[in-house]
């Protein structure tokens, strides 16, 4: 069994609701330079959600579906800082469940917190992000509630871009990832609607399969 999985009744319409908003950006002509030095043809801010209410709403609801389904017994939401934090608290909110966020780093001055809220030894916790490139920062923070002591049941996520760089790194720390839609539906969702072309659908499916090497044609 795969440790990536979609939570398919969200696939489609979480997709559409992104790229309508703009909370994605195809751009293959231009492409985007990410922290890593990656050029990519995409790039994906889910934080543009929080600003549509509808799109939020809808968003929420998919994640109290998705834990409902993966996650029973799930007794806190740990978000992922920062983008993590506003979907991990409308979730908490909704399931009146507490919260907590992991940090990229623990605080330079007064406690030196990396786990913000009150976390209880032993208690289980779904975390929660926007979106999983390579799956790095993301099981950095699994690793930190770890070793705190919670009995981590998995991770849900808006968006992912599916790269098997992060399927493996998931599956060797045996973290279950739901996430609500993925690249693939992402392009099928576009080429649908006719937001791309057959040749930048061409041009995105390369990008996917090779990120680190990939180039745009007039570069």
């Amino acid at each position: 069994m795969s440790f990536v999985r979609i939570h398919q009744p969200a696939a489609r319409e979480v997709a559409n609701l992104l790229l309508n908003i703009g909370a994605i950006k195809i751009s293959p002509e231009k492409p985007f330079t990410w922290a890593s030095g990656w050029k990519s043809p995409i790039y994906c801010d889910n934080r543009v959600s929080l600003s549509f209410p509808d799109v939020r709403t809808s968003i929420k609801n998919y994640l109290i579906e998705a834990l409902n389904q993966n996650f029973p017994g799930t007794e806190v939401i740990a978000g992922v800082a920062t983008a993590g934090i506003p979907q991990a608290t409308l979730l908490a909110d909704a399931l009146q469940k507490p919260l907590v966020y992991v940090r990229s780093a623990p605080k330079d001055h007064g406690l030196e917190n990396l786990i913000e809220g009150k976390l209880t030894k032993g208690q289980r916790v779904v975390v929660v992000e926007d979106l999983v490139s390579t799956g790095g920062s993301s099981l950095k923070a699994v690793s930190a509630l770890r070793s705190a002591g919670a009995e981590v049941l998995g991770m849900l996520s808006v968006f992912t871009y599916g790269f098997d760089l992060a399927e493996q790194q998931f599956t060797e720390k045996k973290v279950n990832l739901i996430s609500l839609s993925d690249y693939h539906q992402l392009l099928e969702v576009a080429r649908n609607n006719n937001s791309i072309t057959a040749e930048t659908l061409t041009l995105l499916k390369a990008w996917r399969y090779d990120p680190a090497s990939w180039r745009p044609l007039f570069d």
